[in-house]
């Protein structure tokens, strides 16, 4: 990722070393003015601006962050458990990666466990690369929320690294909340369907209008309304043709399942009420 950073010094050094060459220290000036304005070119290439490999460079980056931050995430509490590798694994078998994308992935995992490691620069890589593009951003949080939560509870620590997740990516902290209540009121559904002894309805219909983002005293204009930014945000093509990696177009899948059967589950309730 450091790579991208001497782009944007490759043009100038290249420009000054060419002009001073031939010209003397008058042609090193102009050569840097020019190799500037490639940098410049070379950069906005980058960041998706203009044409070229951006949607490749910008879903590598968000392959290799997403599984070092994942790393992170899983050790801040001080030791990994066995639901976070697990979660990590099925992240993985979800993506249905190659084994030699299998093997990168644990291998980026593993290194973002090293307590020597800062996420900092990645996350400020992944900033870059990103750009504007917020749900991009927030889909990235909402996978890093459902490590941290894969052993039924936020630590302080995690918390923090979470925080730290969202400063960088410019997600506020009233976004960040409602990221968060969302994800966790996601698991507690999901875990609730799947439970033998399912939770009672009424929590269900909690969680269900807790992941849509609204109460149960919205209209059903604003729930409607609600569940379409959701699926909108969250739809696949879409995600991916932003710069999702390809392979992560399954767990988006499952997020617009999720969000698309609490929203028939609060239905289901209004017309029965």
């Amino acid at each position: 990722m450091g790579s991208r950073r001497m782009l944007n010094w490759t043009g100038k050094l290249i420009g000054a070393a060419l002009g001073l060459y031939f010209g003397g220290p008058v042609g090193a000036a102009l050569g840097i003015l020019l190799g500037n304005a490639f940098d410049k070119t070379q950069a906005r290439r980058a960041q998706g601006d203009i044409g070229g490999g951006s949607k490749g460079v910008l879903q590598t980056a968000f392959f290799q962050a997403t599984f070092l931050v994942m790393g992170k995430v899983a050790k801040a509490d001080g030791r990994v458990s066995e639901q976070e590798i697990e979660i990590a694994r099925h992240v993985m078998a979800r993506m249905g990666l190659s084994e030699r994308q299998r093997l990168e992935a644990m291998s980026l995992f593993n290194e973002g466990k090293d307590p020597e490691f800062s996420i900092e620069t990645v996350l400020t890589d992944l900033a870059d690369v990103i750009g504007r593009r917020a749900t991009l951003a927030q889909i990235f949080l909402e996978v890093q929320l459902q490590v941290a939560y894969s052993d039924g509870q936020l630590t302080v620590n995690e918390r923090n690294v979470l925080q730290t997740i969202s400063n960088y990516l410019g997600i506020n902290r009233i976004q960040f909340e409602i990221i968060h209540q969302r994800i966790r009121a996601q698991m507690h559904f999901s875990e609730g369907q799947h439970q033998q002894q399912p939770r009672s309805s009424q929590s269900q219909l909690a969680n269900a209008y807790q992941i849509l983002g609204v109460s149960a005293s919205s209209s059903d204009a604003e729930l409607k309304k609600a569940y379409r930014r959701l699926m909108n945000q969250h739809h696949p093509d879409k995600l991916v043709a932003k710069g999702l990696p390809e392979e992560m177009m399954s767990i988006a899948k499952e997020k617009t399942q999720e969000i698309q059967t609490a929203y028939e589950r609060v239905r289901k309730a209004r017309k029965a009420a």
